[in-house]
C-alpha cells in the first residue's frame, strides 16, 4: 500500500521558532479565543500584564475608557470540535514544486490537528473527492492524530474529481452543530451550490483554506506550445502560454475572488495557501486576523 511522506514532525508549538517572533506560544496557547465557535464567552476586563499577557487580546476601547490597558478575560464553556473536510481527489497528487498538494494540505491539516489534540479539544476528519472515502468524527486524544496522518498518507484514498459541495452536504447531515468546519481543497472545481455553503455556515464556523500549485495560478511561459489534457476525460488541447498566459492568470484570480465575496457573503473565511510557501506564516496571520475579527 503506497504512502505519501508527510512531515508530521512540525508542530504549531513551535511557532516562535519559526517565525521570527511574530507570535509566542503565549499566543498560540489562546487560539480558541480566535474562533467565535470555540465555546469561549466574555467574562471580564482585567488589567494587561506585559509580561505574561497575550498583546492580541487588549481590548483597546475599553482601555481608553477607563484609563489603563486591560485585556478580555473568557470563560470556556466547552471544548472547541474541528472536523477537516480534506479534498483527496486525483487534482491533488499533482504539483511542480517539491510537494504534492496533497502532501501540502496533509501537512498542514496534520500540524493543525496535533496542536488541537495536545490542548484537549477535539479533531475528526472526513475525506472526500467526487464521494466520500473515509470519515473519523471528532475526538480526543492523540490516537486520533495518528488515524489522520495514516489516512492522509495512504494513497488509496486519492482518486477521483474533487466535488466541494458532496463534502459540505454530508457534514451537514452528519456534523454536530456549532463545531469548526476547516475545508481543504484545491477548488479547481469551484463551489456550485450557495444554498448549501449558507446551510453550512449557519449550523457550524466554516473555513475554506485553498491549496493551490504555482502551475495552478500561471502557465510556464517561455516554453513554447504544451499540451494540456484533462485527468478524467484524457480530452487533450495544445495551447501556447506565451499567448494566453495572461487570460488564463485573469480567470483564475477571478475565479478565487468569486469565491472569497460569497464565502464572506455567508460569514465564512478564506485562507489562501501555496505550496511554493511554508504555510506557518500564513496561519500567524490568519489568527492575528480572527482575533481582531472577533475582539
Amino acid at each position: 500500500m503506497g504512502k505519501l511522506k508527510i512531515n508530521s514532525g512540525f508542530s504549531l508549538k513551535r511557532l516562535d521558532l519559526v517565525v521570527n517572533g511574530l507570535v509566542n506560544t503565549q499566543f498560540l496557547g489562546n487560539y480558541k479565543s480566535v474562533f467565535k465557535g470555540a465555546g469561549l464567552e466574555f467574562a471580564d476586563y482585567r488589567k494587561y500584564n506585559a509580561g505574561n499577557d497575550d498583546a492580541s487580546r487588549i481590548d483597546w476601547k475599553a482601555s481608553k475608557r477607563v484609563g489603563q490597558v486591560v485585556i478580555k478575560e473568557f470563560e470556556e464553556e466547552r471544548n472547541l470540535e474541528i472536523i477537516f473536510l480534506i479534498d483527496v481527489s486525483s487534482q491533488m497528487l499533482t504539483g511542480s514544486t517539491e510537494k504534492l498538494k496533497a502532501e501540502y494540505a496533509a501537512e498542514f491539516v496534520s500540524t493543525l490537528s496535533q496542536s488541537v489534540l495536545m490542548s484537549g479539544d477535539s479533531v475528526g476528519f472526513v475525506l472526500f473527492s467526487d464521494k466520500i472515502i473515509q470519515e473519523k468524527w471528532p475526538q480526543q486524544g492523540m490516537a486520533q492524530y495518528y488515524s489522520i496522518t495514516d489516512s492522509l498518507s495512504n494513497v488509496s484514498n486519492y482518486g477521483g474529481y474533487g466535488n466541494v459541495d458532496t463534502a459540505l452536504d454530508y457534514v451537514f447531515k452528519k456534523g454536530n452543530h456549532g463545531a469548526l468546519v476547516i475545508l481543504v481543497s484545491d477548488f479547481i472545481y469551484g463551489l456550485k451550490s450557495e444554498k448549501m455553503l449558507k446551510l453550512v455556515s449557519k449550523k457550524f464556523e466554516l473555513i475554506s483554506v485553498m491549496i493551490r500549485d504555482p502551475r495552478d495560478m500561471t502557465l510556464p511561459e517561455g516554453s513554447g506550445e504544451v499540451i494540456l489534457e484533462d485527468p478524467y476525460s484524457g480530452s487533450t488541447l495544445l495551447v501556447n502560454p506565451n499567448t494566453i498566459g495572461k487570460e488564463y492568470a485573469s480567470l483564475v484570480n477571478s475565479d478565487i475572488n468569486s469565491l472569497k465575496l460569497m464565502l464572506k457573503k455567508h460569514g465564512a473565511d478564506f485562507l489562501f495557501l501555496e505550496t511554493n510557501k511554508p504555510f506557518v506564516k500564513e496561519i500567524v496571520k490568519f489568527f492575528k486576523m480572527r482575533a481582531a475579527k472577533w475582539r
